[in-house]
């Protein structure tokens, strides 16, 4: 049985080959990992950076043009599509080249990824135990609660403009309001589902070639009718947008491309029976450690990625840390990030360096506050690890 405590992350794998010196339609000259020596400039919210570029030519190989980012790294030949299940997510506004060669690579996500704003006004969750209800009628008590609740501080449109392929929903009805309005929540009630998905879908409509996870995992006071309210609205916000449920394997980008799909959508509650654009969640597995050790938590993540089923699903490495009550206790004012967060990510961001995605490999990790760590550039250098393997095993 899957545990989660809720998912963001990167996601790996793919086959894709290029014919020497023929230009194709769906060879995208963007596409995390191989860095060459060309420093090109790229926007990261309101900050101006500068990153080299992905993907050199391959010997006897002409140069793509440029073109308009592809934000998620999906590149793809026509002759070789390229799966889905273990793609690749780059840097936003990093231009890159295609390559020949069949490879297995890695993508980013983010964990409980709408928490970046949390009503401090409204009601306690129905997430929450009795207690703490009736402990936050106490207005300051709220206000300890969002320095718990607050996982990320990106927007979705910053999250997607840094790299954010994967997201971690739950969501819940507000008890007591009419309608079958539904919002996230973590702890505190989010911002309303509908402005989430719209702010989304602008960003797709902007960069069509961009594909996402979103992964509604956990669902709070919802009977039959509040999933038919939500799943009507994410039908509305994307539309054709949406990708039919497909064997994991069978999509690949040229798949999407060539139908204008750019959202797949994991919904775990039954209902997504009746729908062909709603996936099991089963095919999102996200174990989760639930520790507050960083050593138990990699610990875990190694025996799972050991475990993980190597066709028909995707796989979720949860790279977070859970506080106990025990833990919030003691470092009340603190907070999550500054508890947990900060003096552990260290020793998470050294076991990510030595993954490395394929079968039984990555897939995709899940983060908490995704702008502290440069995460696309670590995800970079390794496909660029994966690539030199494939080379090496090419020509031997």
């Amino acid at each position: 049985m899957t545990h989660r405590c809720g998912a963001s992350g990167l996601v790996v794998s793919g086959v894709r080959s290029f014919q020497p010196g023929v230009p194709s339609a769906g060879q995208c000259p963007l596409l995390a990992p191989c860095l060459s020596q060309t420093p090109v400039p790229f926007t990261w919210g309101s900050a101006h950076h500068s990153t080299p570029s992905l993907w050199s030519p391959l010997p006897g190989e002409p140069p793509n043009p440029l073109s308009p980012p592809c934000l998620s790294g999906y590149c793809q030949s026509p002759s070789s599509p390229r799966s889905l299940g273990q793609t690749a997510v780059c840097k936003p506004f990093i231009i890159s080249k295609g390559v020949r060669t069949c490879c297995l690579c890695l993508s980013l996500g983010s964990h409980d990824s709408f928490s970046y704003w949390v009503d401090e006004k409204s009601p306690v969750g129905p997430d929450q135990a009795t207690a703490i209800k009736r402990l936050a009628k106490i207005s300051l008590v709220k206000k300890l609660m969002k320095k718990w609740s607050v996982t990320q501080n990106l927007t979705f449109k910053e999250q997607l403009e840094a790299g954010i392929r994967y997201f971690d929903l739950r969501v819940s009805s507000k008890p007591g309001e009419v309608g079958q309005e539904i919002y996230f929540i973590h702890g505190l009630f989010g911002i309303k589902v509908w402005d989430g998905l719209m702010e989304i879908n602008t960003f797709l409509t902007e960069h069509p070639k961009e594909a996402i996870f979103l992964d509604f995992n956990h669902f709070y006071a919802m009977e039959d009718q509040h999933h038919i309210y939500l799943i009507n609205r994410i039908r509305e916000a994307f539309g054709s947008k949406l990708c039919t449920m497909e064997y994991v394997e069978n999509v690949t980008l040229r798949y999407l491309w060539e139908k204008s799909q750019q959202v797949l959508i994991f919904y775990h509650y039954p209902l997504y029976q009746e729908y062909p654009f709603l996936w099991p969640g089963n095919k999102m597995p996200a174990p989760w450690a639930n520790t507050t050790n960083v050593h138990k938590l990699l610990q875990f993540l190694e025996t799972t990625l050991g475990e993980r089923a190597q066709h028909g699903t995707f796989h979720v490495s949860q790279a977070i840390l859970t506080p106990r009550v025990k833990t919030i206790a003691w470092h009340l004012i603190r907070g999550l990030k500054n508890t947990l967060v900060h003096r552990n990510l260290p020793m998470i961001l050294n076991w990510v360096k030595t993954q490395k995605p394929g079968i039984m490999g990555i897939n995709i990790i899940t983060s908490d506050f995704v702008e502290l760590v440069d995460f696309a550039a670590m995800v970079i250098a390794l496909n660029d690890l994966l690539l030199e393997g494939h080379q090496a095993v090419t020509k031997s």
